[in-house]
């Protein structure tokens, strides 16, 4: 009689391997996915622009419309303006939101417990690593929503930043260190949010496939995980992600305040404002999970082995 196939099993990944694996993956996703960004940034940024105008056309109507208009205009490499700023954010922010939330839940179950973990664990802990990731980051997505709110001026007018590194510079000199924390508490409250909602529903999704005949933990497991985290992560974030980008969207005082940026938004331009780019917000987080949970699993495998379960 053949000897049967033992299963194999990996050895256990380091926490500076998951680290190297979450930021690797998390700046893939991104430099595959920033268009989808800046479009999204345009069309939430046109609200506020728009606020109390009447019989205007708006310059950027659908995702499809805003990313052609921008290329036609600015140029094709005008959709990844933003991007060195958005690595640098992925390397921090995607780097110890991913790469700390298994370590975080850990430590929320217990070392003594059994079975798969409760929900409200999986969200206690992403919006834990969210927070403070972002609390970190939080520079880095202020200078790239800046970069990617201009769009095409008159000849002659010079752009306010001339890269990302000048931005952090000129932030800080001319408006000052803090304020390159400018909106930090919806950003704190955006990104704990769907980092909760990406993480812990790509986890719950899972593992709710892997117990269903048919699936293993293969690419098609980890391509519906994925896609569901993004949508769930777009219909839970969405209002404070418009929240954040139109008070960074501006060096100005135009807010007082988070409060004050929702209750202006929701007067001047009605509740659907927050929902204002959800194409391309959910076009942009689900492409965005879905390549990044897939590199993710693959790169994670280069810092284990096989061995015999």
């Amino acid at each position: 009689m053949a000897d049967e196939k033992k299963p194999k099993a990996r050895t256990p990944i380091s926490l500076a391997g998951t680290f190297i694996s979450s930021a690797f993956s998390a700046s893939v996703a991104e430099v595959c996915t920033i268009p989808l960004d800046t479009a999204k940034v345009r069309l939430q940024l046109q609200g506020k622009a728009l606020a109390g105008e009447v019989n205007v056309v708006p310059k950027y109507r659908g995702m499809v419309g805003t990313i052609a208009t921008i290329a036609r205009e600015e140029g094709t490499m005008s959709l990844w303006r933003g991007i060195v700023p958005g690595l640098h954010r992925q390397i921090l922010f995607g780097g110890l939101r991913i790469g700390l939330y298994e370590p975080v839940k850990n430590l929320y179950i217990g070392p003594n417990h059994v079975g798969d973990a409760p929900l409200h664990k999986k969200i206690a802990a992403g919006l834990t690593t969210g927070a403070l990731a972002i609390a970190v980051a939080s520079p880095t997505d202020l200078v790239k929503v800046r970069l990617q709110a201009e769009g095409k001026l008159p000849p002659g007018v010079p752009r306010r930043y001339s890269g990302a590194m000048n931005a952090y510079s000129t932030i800080a000199k001319q408006e000052g260190v803090t304020k390159l924390w400018t909106g930090l508490g919806p950003n704190v409250a955006r990104n704990a949010i769907i980092n909760a909602a990406e993480l812990a529903s790509y986890d719950q999704v899972k593992q709710t496939l892997l117990k269903l005949p048919g699936f293993s933990d293969n690419v098609v497991t980890h391509l519906l995980s994925g896609l569901g985290a993004g949508f769930i992560a777009v219909c839970v974030g969405s209002p404070v992600d418009v929240v954040k980008s139109r008070m960074m969207g501006s060096s100005s005082t135009a807010y007082k305040g988070t409060v004050d940026c929702f209750v202006q938004t929701l007067k001047n331009d009605g509740l659907m404002a927050f929902y204002k780019g959800f194409l391309p917000n959910f076009a942009r987080i689900g492409s965005w999970n879905v390549v990044m949970f897939l590199t993710l699993e693959q790169t994670k495998k280069l810092f284990t082995k096989e061995v015999e379960a």
